[in-house]
């Protein structure tokens, strides 16, 4: 029998999974040990959704973006990035019902753009989601730091953070626990770890109900003058600086395949999510800025300083452990997230076979939850929280370009598919999110192009050096 030719360089890198052939986790790829259990309901999903937007946005970045970027006006920040991840979202929900399966936008892209374009975005995510985890973790010690120092406990300043950021900091200690801490729980498999999300969710939702509830009476209008002190564009500036603390729904995708009936129930916890959080963003954001004015707002503990600072003590110390609490569940999306992304991609051939493997009774990919549990804990021990955070918001609005583009090719190239959920106002919404992503883009420093840049380079030369050749559609192509 003749040998098919193997394919040549440009057919390699825009071959495509078939939708119609895509495995099921159960029977794919890395065999029996690379299966997942399908146990999430839709307010389990709907709550990981929310635990991965409302976070750091309320208890951190609001106070940063209002202090220093935007004044008031922050919650057009909010606006303007909820706008632009609803026109990403609604794609997303098009997507997750068509094609239920773990990796999200690197699935997406995979199947409608080709390998390459799935690839460049699966690789992306896997630095973007385990910056982002050690971002937030950051972000909580800022809350833990002064949760201590109104308990009155003196901790050794070298273990408090990260090196150049203060006398004698050498090492963000408690931040790399939490990046350790939730790999832990990432392991102990997908129904205890989901339990312990929607528990901690309700938690957080109603501490910052409890901010919203009380901070209105404390709310002085003549903080909002002047709202722009920055002018229009220190709006747009905080938009991209708060843009991924809108998008939690997007590593809440990832865990399609663990979803009992993931065709109905992704589309609804998408929006679900997005919605929920949008109104409590714009709410807390009013309260924020009318207690305090912004040049007084504390940029790493911002609700708990300006509660103190009304008088109210004893609330801020809630609003602090609120945060410390809360914040996790940020973490727990996105590190799910990034363990999914590589789970799929060495599924398919991608990245090798090893890190597809997952627990034989917890069935969760272990081995890749404690390499990114790892990772993700020395980029919070080490570095600073703005560095950390210059490595996450352009690798996602990419992604949400990717997707956006993806929806529309595939709307047209296959309309006969059956779609749960159908992208209202086709091909101007999805557009939408296109041309705000890009518009986002460029608000970042340059020092990010740079880092993402070489970050790129690297996977080029992956992809080229391992995935091109044993990836599970190179392999097809040669039987």
């Amino acid at each position: 029998m003749a040998i098919p030719p193997r394919p040549r360089m440009g057919q390699g890198v825009l071959r495509r999974k078939p939708i119609e052939q895509i495995e099921d986790a159960e029977s794919g790829g890395g065999g029996q040990r690379s299966q997942l259990t399908r146990s999430l309901g839709l307010w389990q999903l709907t709550a990981i959704g929310v635990g991965g937007i409302i976070g750091a946005g309320i208890f951190t970045l609001a106070g940063t973006v209002a202090n220093g970027t935007a004044g008031p006006a922050v919650l057009v920040s909010f606006l303007i990035a909820g706008v632009a991840s609803a026109a990403a979202a609604l794609s997303y929900a098009e997507f997750a019902g068509l094609i239920p399966k773990a990796g999200s936008a690197y699935t997406y892209g995979y199947a409608v753009l080709g390998e390459l374009a799935g690839w460049f975005i699966g690789w992306d995510l896997l630095l973007e989601y385990t910056a982002i985890v050690a971002v937030v973790a950051i972000g909580i010690s800022g809350y833990f730091s002064f949760l201590l120092g109104e308990m009155g406990v003196d901790l050794p300043r070298w273990m408090l953070g990260a090196p150049g950021t203060g006398g004698g900091h050498k090492v963000d200690l408690f931040a790399a626990a939490l990046c350790l801490l939730i790999a832990y729980l990432l392991t102990l498999g997908i129904r205890n770890a989901a339990r312990f999300e929607t528990v901690v969710v309700v938690l957080k939702v109603l501490v910052v109900l409890l901010v919203i509830g009380v901070g209105f009476f404390h709310i002085n209008t003549g903080n909002y003058t002047p709202f722009f002190p920055f002018g229009v564009s220190g709006a747009f500036t905080g938009a991209a600086t708060v843009f991924f603390a809108v998008f939690g729904y997007d590593a809440m995708s990832t865990a399609a395949e663990e979803s009992k009936d993931a065709q109905r129930h992704m589309p609804k916890a998408i929006l679900y999510s997005l919605a929920i959080s949008m109104v409590l963003y714009v709410l807390a954001c009013l309260v924020l800025t009318g207690m305090q004015n912004y040049k007084d707002i504390d940029p790493e503990s911002g609700f708990s300083t300006a509660f103190k600072a009304a008088g109210l003590s004893g609330l801020a110390d809630v609003i602090a452990v609120g945060a410390i609490i809360g914040i996790l569940t940020v973490m727990f999306t996105f590190m799910l997230g990034v363990t999914r992304v590589w789970f799929s991609m060495s599924r398919d051939g991608l990245l090798p076979k090893w890190f597809a493997k997952t627990h034989p009774t917890r069935h969760v990919p272990t081995r890749v939850t404690w390499i990114v549990g790892a990772a993700s804990a020395a980029i919070a021990g080490f570095l600073p929280i703005g560095e950390a955070a210059e490595l996450t918001n352009i690798g996602i609005l990419l992604a949400f370009v990717v997707v956006c583009v993806a929806v529309i090719v595939l709307r047209y190239r296959q309309p006969e598919l059956p779609r749960t959920f159908r992208t209202p106002g086709m091909p101007v919404v999805p557009a939408l999110g296109v041309v705000f992503s890009i518009w986002l883009i460029t608000f970042l420093q340059w020092q990010t192009w740079v880092r993402f840049a070489v970050w790129f380079v690297i996977g080029l030369g992956v992809y080229f050096g391992y995935s091109y050749k044993r990836s599970e559609l190179a392999r097809s192509s040669d039987t």
